[in-house]
């Protein structure tokens, strides 16, 4: 990048009539494979908050939400009443590119919304009438920032490293999980919003990883 940079300075200031960097291929970055968290480890993670207690009732919904459908944390805080249908079990997501994708709940996550809209919203709302899902304590929107703080608290909590674990890593650790279970690929790249299969590809190296530690483990012959 240094020797683009100084090849675009010298075209830009008329030093060359050329800029011979234009032609050159950038290499390509190692892809990072994403932040394992085990089953057991999300097990910790979702029964951390009190429940008996009305804002972490509403964060423990947000958890169960997130490992049941792996969306995207700005997803997630941006939920409003009318993108959940508890009927039928799916919550409705505008995601990148303003693309829509219906996003199943499973019985956990619905167990906890039901639960959470009847004896923690209410409270955090105070009579405000405003059509966001999971509120902050003001009644307004949640902040990115503060589901950040919140999880990170939680993994203390839990007994796991909070500078592992994060709402992006929840996410990643709904599609390994789901591949570890056969998911198809195509099925979890639809759940995720991916528009690109690609993108989806690196959680099949952590469940491969994953498989071959368990072979090791377990297998007289490993």
């Amino acid at each position: 990048s240094a020797v683009r940079r100084l090849f675009q300075y010298l075209y830009r200031e008329k030093f060359r009539e050329d800029d011979p960097s234009a032609h050159l291929a950038s290499p390509k970055l190692p892809q990072r494979l994403p932040k394992d968290l085990s089953e057991a480890q999300v097990e910790r993670l979702l029964q951390a908050p009190l429940i008996d207690q009305p804002l972490e009732l509403r964060d423990k919904a947000m958890l169960e939400v997130l490992y049941a459908t792996g969306l995207r944390v700005s997803e997630l805080v941006g939920l409003t009443m009318s993108d959940i249908s508890l009927r039928q079990g799916v919550v409705r997501v505008i995601g990148k590119g303003n693309k829509e994708r219906l996003v199943p709940l499973g019985e956990e996550a619905v167990y906890w919304l039901e639960t959470y809209l009847e004896h923690g919203r209410p409270w955090l709302l105070n009579g405000v009438s405003i059509d966001v899902l999971f509120p902050s304590q003001r009644a307004q929107q949640m902040t990115r920032q503060t589901f950040w703080h919140r999880i990170k608290h939680y993994a203390v909590l839990a007994g796991i490293d909070s500078e592992k674990l994060s709402p992006h890593v929840l996410r990643h650790a709904f599609a390994t999980h789901l591949l570890n279970h056969g998911a198809d690929l195509r099925v979890v790249q639809m759940l995720l919003g991916h528009s690109d299969l690609s993108t989806t590809q690196i959680y099949t190296h952590v469940a491969t990883e994953r498989l071959r530690q368990l072979h090791q483990q377990h297998h007289p012959r490993a």
